[in-house]
């Protein structure tokens, strides 16, 4: 069986899907398993071909690329890492396709290196893509009094610790490094945050972290 990892590329642009699967299918590891031009056959696609990662494009006819992923998240038992790929950095816009459960964004005049690297980086799901970008977003989306979250005394001092890692964008090696601990501990008390969070992944985790005040901007 393959140990690529599967993309399925969608956006309404022939051209922009054109050229992302001559880019993806050149590299070693990575293969396109499908392709969509509305965000209503997006999440077609996605459910039929099962893909590792999508790209997805934002603005979309049918249904924009927020609510695609909305609906692959919510209707999937094992959802993929969904990237969403937009044209302009607009705030609103990325910021929203986080909060829908993008596990990152990346801009359509990224090069090919960084379209490459970021596929591979949401699918090993053990870094944030874009740390810094990630966290001013949270930061600057945060409300001013946010309450304070339930989750927060569930966790256990080093659970603590490790989600504040988190946000800075360590992988769980680094984090490792940083605590004297292996990484599988790491991975262990990841998943526990996640859980008791009510995450999907880390994105999403510092989204929270700093929605509730548990993380405050500097």
């Amino acid at each position: 069986m393959s140990t690529a990892i599967r993309v399925v590329v969608a956006d309404d642009e022939r051209m922009v899907r054109t050229a992302l699967r001559v880019i993806l299918d050149a590299e070693p590891g990575l293969e396109v398993v499908g392709e969509a031009a509305t965000g209503a056959e997006a999440v077609s696609v996605v459910r039929d071909r099962l893909p590792d990662v999508v790209l997805m494009d934002v603005r979309m006819p049918e249904i924009d690329g927020i609510r695609a992923t909305e609906q692959i998240l919510a209707t999937m038992a094992a959802p993929p890492r969904i990237v969403v790929v937009t044209t302009f950095e607009n705030d609103s816009y990325v910021y929203d396709a986080l909060r829908a459960g993008a596990a990152g964004f990346l801009l359509k005049r990224a090069a090919a290196e960084e379209l490459i690297q970021a596929v591979r980086l949401v699918a090993r799901s053990d870094s944030l893509l874009f740390p810094a970008k990630v966290r001013d977003l949270a930061a600057r989306h945060s409300p001013a009094r946010p309450a304070a979250p339930a989750w927060a005394a569930r966790l256990t001092e080093r659970e603590a610790e490790v989600l504040r890692l988190m946000t800075t964008g360590l992988t769980n090696a680094e984090i490792a490094g940083r605590l004297y601990v292996g990484p599988a501990t790491v991975k262990t008390h990841v998943a526990s945050v996640l859980a008791k969070t009510g995450t999907r992944d880390r994105t999403q985790a510092v989204i929270a972290a700093y929605e509730s005040g548990f993380v405050r901007p500097r």
